[in-house]
């Protein structure tokens, strides 16, 4: 696995994109396939101006691959306790905040309750902490989403190849882990204590993942914890090095930005805006044309609405980000502040009304 993240990080720092222009640019919007450096042209900040350009060649992708189908699907945090220390974090073991784990009985009130709504993908998130959330925890509360849902995702802390088979087993679809950032300095600086610490253990968790037999795997880093433009570019070689590797495997890109969270309201020095972020995703489209992108409740209504059918496959629905929440009392604070509470109604009468198809089930488990 050292092959991926050898690849990856040798590239990290390798252009300047202060250094690209308008003709390198329209030079990469030619190219029916990107290479590396055009790809770079594309996040750079001569591609400001494209930003038009790159929207109508990134719906022809995303209409050629995935017609005008969205998905539809919601978290659910079944606890929030957490071992590591890392600065940008709501969850994180240093915040003081009220923490809490549902039992498998709420765990299964909640899922019926979401599964009223019509959804049938589920994501289910945990602190990383392995001593209150452990995999056969987790295992468990896969096993009862499955009677449920027909699509699970799971966003928990890095695991080994068979604690992954484990939850295949189980029922679990897709994994998601994000690197936060690509910046091996940076991400030191983040990351205080606990085993987030380890760089390439968390880089290597998508791969152990699709070993263990997970149907896909999400990537992503957090926009605006580090140099957004570097941290985008190698996320999308990571994705598209595992999509070479795993030619089955169904790669997805998510694209969270920092968010406020309890305790800490203060924006970065690195702050992403939204037509810096539109950027991100058109990039990623064109470097991945078959790519699955996520777009989430960190983001405001009008932005979401926007890129649904540009660049998104994938928008979430009546999202709670505390612990539980659905059906029961939430039993812990939430992670981050979203920014778009509409329920899965309101987001599907978005849809239709701009022409585009809700889907709620798009896999059918045999």
């Amino acid at each position: 696995m050292t092959d991926l993240l050898d690849a990856v990080m040798d590239r990290y720092d390798r252009y300047n994109f202060d250094a690209f222009t308008a003709r390198d640019v329209a030079e990469a919007l030619e190219s029916e396939s990107l290479s590396e450096e055009q790809y770079a042209a594309l996040l750079s900040p001569a591609a400001a101006p494209f930003l038009e350009q790159m929207a109508r060649k990134a719906q022809h992708l995303t209409t050629r691959q995935f017609g005008n189908s969205v998905g539809l699907y919601t978290p659910l945090y079944i606890a929030n306790y957490c071992v590591n220390h890392c600065v940008y974090c709501g969850f994180n073991c240093q915040n003081h905040i009220n923490r809490g784990k549902l039992t498998f009985e709420e765990i299964d009130h909640e899922l019926a309750a979401i599964a009223k709504t019509g959804l049938r993908e589920i994501l289910l998130l945990t602190g990383e902490s392995r001593y209150h959330s452990d995999v056969e925890y987790i295992g468990k509360a896969v096993e009862i989403a499955k009677q449920y849902f027909t699509t699970i995702g799971i966003e928990v802390y890095p695991m080994e190849v068979e604690e992954y088979a484990h939850l295949q087993r189980c029922g679990a679809d897709f994994v998601s882990v994000y690197q936060e950032t690509y910046d091996r300095e940076k991400y030191a600086q983040v990351h205080l204590s606990g085993p987030k610490r380890d760089f390439a253990y968390r880089f290597n968790a998508q791969e152990r993942a699709l070993m263990g037999g997970m149907r896909g795997v999400g990537v992503g880093a957090l926009l605006g914890l580090g140099d957004f433009r570097k941290d985008a570019f190698a996320a999308g070689l990571h994705a598209s090095y595992l999509q070479k590797k795993y030619p089955k495997a169904e790669v997805s890109f998510s694209v969270p930005r920092l968010r406020p969270y309890k305790n800490n309201a203060e924006n970065s020095s690195n702050d992403v805006h939204e037509p810096q972020l539109l950027q991100v995703m058109l990039a990623y489209r064109l470097l991945l044309p078959f790519a699955g992108i996520n777009i989430s409740t960190r983001e405001r209504a009008g932005f979401r609405d926007h890129v649904v059918g540009l660049a998104a496959t994938k928008i979430s629905a009546g999202v709670k980000t505390g612990v539980g929440g659905h059906e029961e009392e939430e039993k812990g604070d939430a992670q981050f502040q979203i920014s778009d509470p509409r329920s899965v109604t309101e987001i599907e009468q978005m849809l239709v009304a701009r022409g585009m198809q809700p889907v709620y089930r798009d896999y059918i488990r045999m």
